[in-house]
């Protein structure tokens, strides 16, 4: 069987500093993760039965980081975001990315309108709870809230595109996002195997109806 494996980037990002918070920004550890935890999924037992899968292609979606200069809205300051270290590692993540054999990197775009400042959880948390007063927060109690436009499409037209020119026979999703269920239900009314990689993360008991199975690659600790 051939298998194609598609990666929900900030997702995958997102759990691998769960999981390795050292490693938060080596763009180098986290591409070869993704090469490697993908490949993981090629060899399976199913019925008891070992088996070996051909790679198609490995898909990683991601955005390319902000690039903007934005004053904070407390201390009035000029930031300039295409060096911030998240921006560093992202330009790097996707440099070491392409570098990966039969890996494509797909990218969305930053969503310009939607790109604002915000509490952070926990400070609006205290806030709300009268713990804190308006006037204690402070600079480093705001932070940017970007939103990712186009990755989500992404995804399903190569899953579509995927299942209808018989690319691959199964299709395994990195992701812990239910967006995806109508390009499963494609995929699986074609005779796609359809495997979700949550990496760990519980998803939704009625979840389980859309897929055709369920498994982490990452090696969970003890």
């Amino acid at each position: 069987m051939r298998t194609a494996v598609l990666i929900d980037g900030a997702f995958f990002i997102k759990r691998i500093r769960y999981f390795e918070k050292h490693n938060a920004y080596d763009a180098k550890r986290i591409a070869s993760l993704a090469f490697r935890l993908s490949l993981l999924h090629l060899s399976q037992k199913i019925n008891g039965t070992k088996q070996h899968d051909s790679l198609y292609r490995i898909f990683f979606y991601d955005c390319a980081p902000l690039q903007k200069k934005m004053h904070n809205p407390i201390s009035k300051k000029l930031i300039d975001f295409s060096k911030s270290d998240e921006a560093v590692f992202r330009n790097e993540l996707h440099k070491e990315l392409i570098k990966q054999r039969k890996l494509a990197l797909r990218l969305g775009k930053l969503s310009d309108q939607l790109t604002r400042w915000r509490l952070k959880t926990d400070v609006m948390d205290n806030l709300l709870k009268g713990r804190i007063d308006r006037h204690e927060i402070t600079e480093k109690d705001v932070m940017i809230d970007v939103k990712q436009k186009g990755v989500d499409m992404r995804i399903a037209l190569d899953i579509a595109s995927i299942t209808l020119k018989k690319q691959a026979d199964r299709i395994v999703l990195v992701s812990g996002d239910s967006d995806f269920v109508p390009a499963a239900k494609l995929a699986r009314r074609e005779g796609i195997d359809f495997i979700l990689d949550p990496m760990w993360q519980n998803i939704p008991e009625d979840l389980f109806e859309h897929i055709d199975g369920l498994r982490s690659t990452y090696p969970r600790k003890k």
